[in-house]
């Protein structure tokens, strides 16, 4: 195989990996949201029809969701739960992990030893988490302008909106309690694919660190998000 042919595979791979990962978060928010909001149908449950805008806006396959639907309704079935852990990276990097799980203590294991193992360090619950702003954010693969999502989040009824554009991609932040209002005012700006929706904390301040640094973070962060208990992975770093 030559070097372009294997590049293009590893790519794929990758790929094929993010989505499956996709596909088993979605299928866990979606059984949580039906145990949560008591109900399979999303016209009675709200924090069911919110996930599965999400799911459908990442292409989860419609099977993948109703089997998860289902499956919800089964007796077998985990109780999936999110929570929350903080570490420290290199050069003032701070990290907040998050988990959905249906076993906390394989997933606490998993974590720190991911962790430590890249010689991150964990920290006290809530000593990194102070830095940071909880934000809704409606992330969009395209390039926005700022006074069209201001139109339509007006007439969603959001009344906070901050729009950073970055590489090709738009986050729109908002007050968490208006993240669903501001994901469908981005819909009705006809975009329907791609789009992620999801409460994040957001660094009040920022750190530079340097590109060895940096590299040193992203193999935790990278080897955090390979674990399937990990829905995301958030940070302060700037560059």
């Amino acid at each position: 195989m030559g070097r372009a042919a294997a590049v293009r595979a590893s790519t794929k791979a990758k790929t094929d990996l993010r989505k499956a990962k996709t596909n088993a978060i979605f299928g866990k928010k979606i059984i949580m949201a039906v145990k949560q909001g008591g109900s399979p149908d999303p016209n009675a449950n709200r924090a069911l029809a919110d996930v599965m805008k999400q799911a459908k806006a990442q292409s989860v396959p419609v099977d993948n969701i109703q089997r998860a639907i289902k499956k919800a309704s089964e007796g077998n079935v985990g109780d999936f739960k999110e929570s929350i852990f903080e570490a420290y990276g290199f050069g003032g990097a701070s990290l907040v992990i998050h988990v959905l799980t249906d076993n906390n203590n394989r997933a606490t294991a998993d974590v720190r030893s991911t962790v430590s193992k890249r010689e991150g360090k964990m920290a006290e619950a809530g000593s990194v988490l102070f830095m940071y702003d909880r934000k809704g954010c409606v992330q969009v693969p395209a390039v926005l302008e700022e006074e069209a999502v201001l139109e339509a989040a007006i007439e969603a009824g959001c009344s906070d909106m901050e729009l950073v554009v970055e590489e090709g991609t738009t986050r729109v932040y908002t007050d968490p309690s208006e993240t669903s209002n501001m994901f469908q005012a981005i819909q009705s700006m006809g975009y329907e694919q791609g789009l992620e929706m999801s409460l994040i904390y957001v660094s009040k301040a920022p750190v530079e660190c340097s590109d060895e640094e940096f590299e040193k973070n992203m193999e935790i962060i990278d080897a955090l998000e390979e674990l399937d208990d990990v829905d995301r992975v958030e940070h302060n770093m700037s560059n």
